[in-house]
């Protein structure tokens, strides 16, 4: 049969009860004859209980010692996970990243992965054992344990499944799939079946939370097929139902040939904007204003420059409203008079709204269909960005949620 990596997040993993409703699971998937590793998250909420306890000691921690210290919470769960399995007859073997080995760069608190070696584990599936593997973390050349940052145990999943060759990824979590949209905002959001890893790289990328970016860039790039479905449906349940259930995220060329023209609607709360006023219309202005930000660490999104009138123009562009501060900071101590610049002003209530779909290469008219439903909804649009398959705009807050609904509805989003 096929290997298989199965991904439960920290509410799946939330209690003893739970772990052991994994192990179900987990045991039926292997007595189907499938060979199976697991990767799951720490139990939910625990992360935070120790990055608490580290700012309790030290109010910035120590990356090193932050990682030594985060990746317990994914050790406590393999070995309780391996013991499940193991009250019910199954021979299960637990690893840290370290003992893999998941090799991975520095770059403490959020490492990216370099190799995994698959020996050790091949070994153990071939003596029919079920692998369980921590998520989130890995070891550096000096033997320094690492961790990917948050979310990185989906990163962890599709890597293993990457270097396993698996026939499949399987990320359980408490959904039951990729929808249109938040169904809290739109009711008549629907469950897709399939989608994109193009489409949910970019809704990953625009707010939705079902998957960390990097699991979908992995995916994307080592060609993993990957499902999203819940864990918080009846573990017994028939495999065959289970396997073909939630979302599959796969390639353009396996989906069908009409796929509709937009896949999902995102948006992102957490969005603020930036304009440097009446600056010097010159070449290098841009990298004279965004150099800086960029050495702060702080990543820019939607960028735009106004036509030059009289030599001067301004430029705008948008950060995460968690770092508009330090952006801010950084522009009026470096950056404000050393480019001539006339005024710094902020706006921290602004929300990105996205329509995203494979099919708007092979459609036109999105753009102005998008615009003409939020005109006659009288919504502002203040910022505008496009790639291949995403428009996305920028528009006051507090007409966020009526925007998301009046684009799901003028898209037909709620038919499949």
């Amino acid at each position: 049969m096929a290997l298989i990596v199965h991904k439960y997040g920290g509410t799946s993993m939330g209690s003893t009860e739970r772990i052991k409703n994994v192990a179900k699971r987990v045991a039926k998937w292997h007595d189907a004859g499938h060979q199976i590793v697991v990767v799951p998250s720490a139990m939910s909420g625990e992360t935070n209980r120790l990055i608490g306890l580290a700012k309790e000691i030290m109010p910035q921690p120590d990356p090193r010692e932050l990682d030594m210290l985060a990746s317990t919470g994914e050790q406590v769960s393999v070995a309780l996970l391996s013991m499940a399995l193991q009250t019910i007859g199954k021979q299960a073997v637990s690893y840290a990243g370290w003992q893999v080995p998941v090799k991975t760069d520095s770059a403490f608190t959020k490492a990216r992965i370099q190799s995994i070696d698959d020996q050790r584990v091949r070994k153990d599936l071939g003596e029919g054992k079920i692998v369980i593997i921590t998520g989130f973390q890995g070891v550096d050349n000096g033997g320094n344990i690492t961790t990917l940052g948050r979310g990185g145990s989906d990163t962890s999943a599709v890597a293993v499944a990457a270097a396993l060759k698996a026939q499949e990824c399987l990320i359980y979590t408490d959904v039951d799939g990729v929808y249109t949209t938040d169904p809290r905002v739109v009711s008549e959001a629907r469950r897709l079946k399939t989608v994109t890893f193009e489409e949910m790289l970019e809704l990953a990328s625009l707010g939705s939370k079902v998957l960390q970016i990097r699991s979908v860039e992995f995916a994307g790039n080592y060609k993993v097929p990957t499902r999203v479905l819940s864990s918080l449906t009846d573990p017994l349940m028939p495999l065959e139902e289970e396997a073909n259930s939630g979302t599959l995220i796969s390639f353009e060329e396996d989906t069908h040939m009409e796929q509709a023209v937009i896949s999902g609607i995102a948006f992102n709360r957490d969005e603020a904007k930036i304009t440097v006023l009446g600056v010097p219309d010159k070449p290098g202005i841009a990298y004279q204003i965004l150099g800086p930000v960029a050495d702060a660490n702080v990543e820019v999104d939607m960028i735009i420059q106004n036509q030059s009138v009289e030599g001067k123009t301004d430029f705008t562009f948008t950060v995460a409203r968690g770092e508009y501060a330090k952006a801010m900071d950084v522009l009026n101590k470096s950056v404000r008079e050393h480019i001539g610049a006339g005024n710094i002003v902020g706006d921290t209530k602004v929300s990105k709204v996205s329509v995203v779909g494979v099919g708007m290469r092979s459609h036109v008219g999105i753009a102005s269909q998008m615009f003409r439903t939020l005109s006659e909804e009288g919504i502002n649009i203040q910022m505008i960005s496009t790639s291949e398959i995403k428009i996305s705009v920028l528009i006051d807050e507090k007409y966020m949620e009526l925007a998301v609904r009046a684009l799901h509805k003028a898209f037909d989003l709620e038919k499949a």
